[in-house]
């Protein structure tokens, strides 16, 4: 029994052999569609290996003559026939990744409902500006080395300033850190400026020198700001950052974010570099989707007047 169960388990090495071929899909990259939430593919791997481990497992026990004194020739045998069919091996992560996928979107309308039913809800502790009512949110995944995100700043900032009464703009951080090596410390640093309320200052210096971003750019601008610089370095080091920005990065992945910039006003999604008349034209469809769900239902109104 021991030597089977060693067996058993012993399984989990020539599973995961082809492993560092499927490794290779990771370094696939495009600048607008970096974050591919690869949790769910090596989510599929692990569950189709266990699945493969109970299954061999199984078989060790019902036919001990085929493990029990021969154990490197039964693990040729599970080495052929993996090689024999590679087929199987991607038909069954597929399978995962379409269920994957189906459950994904469940989770990402599900936000996008509660989003267009309360707002503020989504806003958490992240940096806002203009209008105090919260009752339009518009949300902006960001990252600061995003030459894309440094764009629709400079639209945001417009349409701002024509809707900033009437929308409240939130700031979410979600650095990808795989092609821009700065997002990361240039994230942290502008939270650090927030606990000292110049979150909106560090935001607008940090886009404002995409090309210089760095250590000397995050001190030279903590200082100009008037910023505690030992407070300053502290949070930016802080659990309380990482805290704050990995939750940020969560909610990104909640909607299925694949890359920067990426927008959201009251559920309604705008992703890519958009355009002053794209946010223009979303604010309309908003307005009027709540003038028409503040407005009673013809059937109300008559009952009420029945009464």
């Amino acid at each position: 029994m021991r030597d089977r169960l060693s067996l058993f388990w012993g399984l989990n090495e020539l599973i995961l052999l082809p492993y560092p071929q499927i490794k290779r899909i990771k370094t696939v990259r495009n600048e607008n569609s970096v974050l591919k939430l690869k949790s769910r593919f090596f989510q599929g791997l692990a569950q189709y290996a266990c699945s493969l481990i109970l299954i061999l497992g199984l078989t060790i026990f019902a036919f001990p003559e085929y493990a029990l004194g021969s154990e490197t020739r039964f693990e040729e045998k599970v080495l052929q026939v993996i090689r024999n069919n590679p087929e199987t091996i991607v038909e069954a992560l597929q399978i995962y990744q379409q269920q994957q996928r189906a459950q994904q979107e469940e989770i990402k309308q599900a936000f996008l409902q509660e989003m267009k039913g309360d707002p503020p809800s989504v806003i958490g502790q992240s940096p806002t500006k203009g209008s105090s009512d919260r009752d339009l949110v518009l949300l902006i995944f960001s990252d600061f080395q995003c030459p894309y995100c440094a764009r629709v700043d400079e639209t945001l900032e417009k349409f701002m300033k024509q809707y900033g009464d009437r929308v409240t703009l939130a700031y979410k951080h979600l650095p990808l850190a795989e092609i821009h090596p700065q997002a990361l410390p240039a994230a942290f640093s502008a939270w650090a400026a927030g606990q000292q309320g110049k979150f909106w200052e560090f935001h607008d210096a940090l886009f404002a020198h995409t090309s210089e971003l760095g250590e000397p750019l995050y001190q030279k601008t903590a200082k100009r700001l008037g910023l505690d610089l030992e407070q300053f370095d502290r949070d930016r080091s802080s659990n309380a950052a990482a805290i704050a920005i990995g939750e940020d990065i969560q909610m990104a992945r909640l909607l299925a974010v694949e890359g920067t910039p990426f927008l959201v006003l009251n559920g309604e999604v705008l992703p890519g570099a958009v355009e002053l008349p794209d946010l223009q034209q979303l604010f309309a469809k908003v307005t009027r989707a709540k003038l028409d769900s503040s407005q009673p239902l013809p059937g109300a109104v008559e009952s009420k007047t029945t009464k």
